[in-house]
């Protein structure tokens, strides 16, 4: 499997995405944000379809409307019914557009297919590169506001009192979103973006309820998925993104039946 270079990438932008989602999606999901997440997803889709329709890399389009989103977000909604607003706002205009985008990109349908459900196999190294430095962009972000970030999503009255900005903490924390989102497009696509983003994430907060073990866990679950489907889907010749989805589907029902046979 790996005499070929284009599974050393795929399994090399694999491991950067799924260790990004899975420590992102750690927080998303105790935060309860992952409305915020399946949003964002649809928006990167949008810019994808309006960077190729101007002659661009669809992941710069990406990058820049799901960051302008995620921002967006952030402003809009400082408490969690104003998100939830905010939220559905942003997803109804950015697919609004996507749908308009989509009746000038119908001679494209194979780049489409690739950015609803991801194409890990057809990672290039120009894209490698670029979700390495996005990965290691976002990690050191999360890593900077991860005090807060934690203050302000479990107790955010205390936090505040104590002089936390609830809107910058949820400005930084959506941008770091954003990021992951995009990256997790190139993998398993817009359409799959939960499959990283949420389901190792929901299985680590169900396996342990210390912080620091369930960031691990939910990056090595989202590691061990991504790296599984791929090579399943070498040897089967079925989708990877379909492989890694019922592997993430898997690993929560684990979890459930983790956590119900410990208590």
């Amino acid at each position: 499997m790996f005499q070929y270079d284009f599974m050393i990438s795929a399994f090399a932008a694999a491991g950067i995405v799924a260790l990004v989602a899975g420590t992102v999606g750690f927080f998303l999901v105790m935060r309860g944000q992952t409305f915020a997440g399946h949003a964002l997803s649809h928006v990167g889709f949008t810019g994808a379809t309006g960077a190729v329709l101007i002659g661009i890399s669809p992941i710069w389009g990406l990058i820049g409307f799901t960051l302008a989103a995620g921002i967006g977000m952030g402003l809009l909604g400082e408490r969690l019914a104003g998100r939830d607003v905010a939220i559905g706002l942003i997803l109804s205009l950015s697919l609004g557009f996507g749908l308009l985008f989509l009746h000038f990109f119908t001679s494209y349908a194979t780049q489409v297919t690739s950015l609803l459900f991801g194409n890990v196999l057809g990672v290039s190294a120009s894209t490698l590169r670029i979700l390495t430095v996005l990965g290691i962009v976002s990690l050191l972000a999360l890593a900077v506001i991860a005090r807060p970030l934690v203050f302000a999503s479990l107790q955010p009255e205390l936090a505040e009192a104590k002089g936390v900005s609830l809107r910058l903490v949820s400005v930084l924390f959506l941008s770091i979103v954003a990021l992951a989102v995009a990256e997790c497009t190139q993998i398993v696509g817009v359409l799959l973006v939960f499959t990283l983003m949420v389901g190792p994430a929901a299985a680590a907060q169900n396996f342990t309820s210390r912080l620091g073990s369930g960031v691990a866990c939910a990056a090595l679950l989202a590691v061990i998925e991504a790296w599984l489907g791929i090579t399943l889907a070498f040897y089967t010749d079925w989708p990877s993104s379909f492989w890694i989805t019922l592997l993430s589907a898997l690993g929560y029902g684990l979890s459930v039946a983790w956590r119900r046979g410990a208590h």
